[in-house]
């Protein structure tokens, strides 16, 4: 989910927002949001996930907790990072046919694109970027 989020992320704020992908337990990237992400042309077999502790000591704007547990563990960051919770369910624990699971897949990617549309419409707030030009990380 974060890979998904991180893509869109960068791709539907025209270049205002960069945007990783960071977990209290990170995962290699899942070849099914691979391929999901592709049927939309976009390419994430590049992207990673990190620890978020290596964000500590130059924390983001603002951290988007794409699943509950990562929302409850989420560390305390200095100075203005504000967590937002955002869960989407893992698609990684889909069962049943293959195309089953594709079109969950699909499912979580659409929502996480239709989760940040708003976000971004709304101004992203707390980041306010109706008003800015100025590009955030999150």
């Amino acid at each position: 989910r974060s890979q998904m989020a991180e893509a869109w992320l960068r791709q539907l704020s025209g270049g205002k927002v960069r945007s990783l992908s960071a977990g209290t337990k990170p995962v290699g990237i899942n070849p099914l949001a691979i391929a999901s992400m592709s049927q939309v042309g976009i390419d994430i077999s590049a992207q990673s996930s990190d620890n978020i502790s290596a964000y500590l000591s130059d924390p983001p704007d603002v951290i988007i907790a794409v699943c509950d547990r990562a929302g409850e563990n989420c560390p305390s960051f200095p100075g203005a990072t504000q967590v937002l919770s955002w869960p989407f369910p893992d698609p990684a624990h889909a069962e049943g046919s293959e195309a089953a699971v594709a079109a969950i897949f699909a499912q979580v990617r659409d929502d996480i694109r239709t989760r940040i549309t708003a976000w971004l419409d709304a101004g992203a707030p707390p980041l306010n970027l109706a008003s800015s030009t100025r590009t955030e990380r999150v």
